[in-house]
């Protein structure tokens, strides 16, 4: 496989590794989760799993095994990335102060 990479990609690497993705669609529980074999996904990196759109209907419960490609952040990305995640994550949240009483 050859990779391009252009210069906003520098410092940047791509690994294609197997994976494996459970997704539950239940009452109890309603979630996804992937498991990279064989490498840590850290600050900054990004994850791509190849293949058709999941679809589980309520009720059920999917595992199944895709190919995934890390591209590995650089450096600087990372940093960046340690220093402004705390005012991304702010911006999701939402307050309200308030007594309670009606106006």
């Amino acid at each position: 496989m050859t990779v391009k990479l252009g210069l906003s990609d520098l410092g940047r690497r791509r690994i294609e590794v197997p994976c494996t993705i459970e997704i539950e669609n239940t009452w109890e529980s309603l979630h996804a989760h992937v498991d990279l074999e064989g490498i840590a996904v850290e600050p900054g990196d990004e994850v791509h799993v190849h293949g058709e759109p999941i679809v589980v209907p309520y009720g059920e419960t999917r595992l199944l095994h895709r190919t995934a490609t890390v591209t590995k952040a650089s450096a600087p990305e990372r940093l960046w990335v340690k220093m402004t995640g705390d005012f991304e994550f702010m911006e999701l949240l939402e307050f309200s102060f308030s007594s309670g009483e009606r106006l």
